[in-house]
């Protein structure tokens, strides 16, 4: 059995160094890359400030009432849409769609919550 010591006079290993050849080290630089795009996630940017657009605006004076209200609809009305869809779907589809609508449903239950929190006399 030889040893890697063992080797003859004059004889060359070649090298198992990473990006050794020259195709290897024009790609080092793009490899690294990647790999850190995929694979170290930056942290969010909280210094910008998230600008809505200005194609739909809600009026700034309404009241925190109405928009939970009209939240509440839209959540019921969505809750409905999503179990008359799963009604034409199967197999995991179905189960997807039907636990879509749950998540719907329990944010509409909350909304309705915070509606019923400031319909109720504040206690001291």
């Amino acid at each position: 059995m030889s040893k890697l010591t063992d080797l003859h006079c004059g004889s060359e290993v070649e090298s198992t160094a990473p990006y050794v050849s020259t195709p290897s080290r024009k790609l080092h630089h793009a490899v690294n890359r990647a790999l850190d795009h995929y694979l170290k996630p930056s942290a969010p940017d909280m210094t910008d400030t998230h600008a809505p657009g200005t194609l739909f605006v809600v009026a700034p004076g309404i009241n925190n009432e109405t928009l939970l209200a009209y939240a509440c609809e839209s959540l019921a009305s969505a809750s409905v849409l999503a179990n008359e869809f799963s009604s034409t779907l199967e197999g995991t589809h179905r189960k997807t769609m039907l636990a879509l609508q749950q998540v719907i449903m329990l944010g509409e239950l909350a909304v309705s919550r915070a509606l019923d929190n400031l319909g109720a006399p504040q206690r001291i």
